[in-house]
């Protein structure tokens, strides 16, 4: 048996992975694609995550941003520039190596979405995250009914994934809006926060199913706006992606009340949100 077969068995080792492409989305955020030795699939749900690691950098948890059905040959990571291992990880050339533990975490209960109508909600980043959703939508999309993709940014210099935007707008089974908080001269499209998308929006109450993924700030807002429209807490996720930090449960970093979101997490049900206090 391979060494990396053997260390893949164990939580705390991880399998020497390989950079094959890199790309710059904005001044900020840089995409990865990662091919695990021996092509080996990731086996990741979407809203998961892995612990990726630099050696003699640490080690930092990013959530997967493709879909498993898009998981051959390699996986696909949004990093942003916001510390002294994604600083690094930004200098990676293509070729690189870098290791990879996981997936972790609960993931987005693709059942709980089937023949359903499905809105994305997604602000700033969390777009990278709730990508791995959206995908997995289309790519078997007679699984579902309507999909509607709501998606807020700044400004336009922040948008991420433009090909795939792009597609989306022009795709006439996805319904997408987007918005920017801040418009530069060449913006054409809508201008206000994120929640100002969703009132105009009909839904069907009894049959849509929100995923959401943004900033904290954004999800007490964007609960308001649902419950405005009557969709029911049980039919709202939330992923807290961005409180994980170990992946298995021992720092404690992640741990709101009696909850550890990188093992409970990082998508929740809105009611459960609502009952760890410190989340909302």
């Amino acid at each position: 048996m391979e060494p990396n077969e053997t260390k893949a068995k164990d939580l705390y080792y991880p399998l020497i992975a390989t950079v094959v492409n890199v790309e710059s989305l904005t001044e900020t955020e840089k995409r990865f694609s990662i091919q695990l030795p021996n092509d080996k699939t990731l086996g990741h749900k979407p809203g998961q995550f892995v612990e990726v690691s630099l050696f003699g950098f640490g080690e930092a948890p990013i959530s997967v941003c493709s879909s498993p059905t898009r998981d051959n040959p390699y996986f696909e990571l949004t990093v942003r520039k916001a510390g002294r291992l994604t600083d690094k990880m930004h200098l990676l050339p293509s070729g690189s190596k870098i290791g990879i533990r996981g997936p972790f975490g609960n993931g987005f209960n693709v059942q709980d979405f089937e023949g359903k109508d499905v809105l994305f909600v997604a602000g700033g980043i969390g777009l990278a995250p709730l990508k791995s959703m959206i995908d997995f939508t289309l790519d078997q999309r007679d699984r579902f009914n309507r999909v509607i993709i709501v998606y807020g940014t700044k400004n336009p210099a922040e948008i991420l994934f433009k090909r795939e935007v792009e597609s989306w707008q022009q795709r006439r089974d996805v319904e997408f809006y987007m918005t920017v908080d801040r418009a530069d001269k060449n913006w054409k499209g809508n201008v206000g926060v994120i929640t100002t998308l969703i009132p105009p929006l009909e839904l069907d109450v009894e049959r849509t199913v929100a995923a959401v993924v943004g900033p904290p700030i954004m999800y007490k807002f964007v609960a308001m706006a649902l419950k405005a429209k009557r969709i029911p807490d049980q039919n709202i996720y939330m992923s807290l992606e961005r409180r994980m930090k170990c992946g298995v449960g021992k720092c404690g970093h992640c741990q709101i009340n009696n909850s550890y979101v990188c093992q409970d997490g990082p998508v929740y049900n809105y009611v459960r949100v609502k009952e760890l206090e410190e989340a909302i």
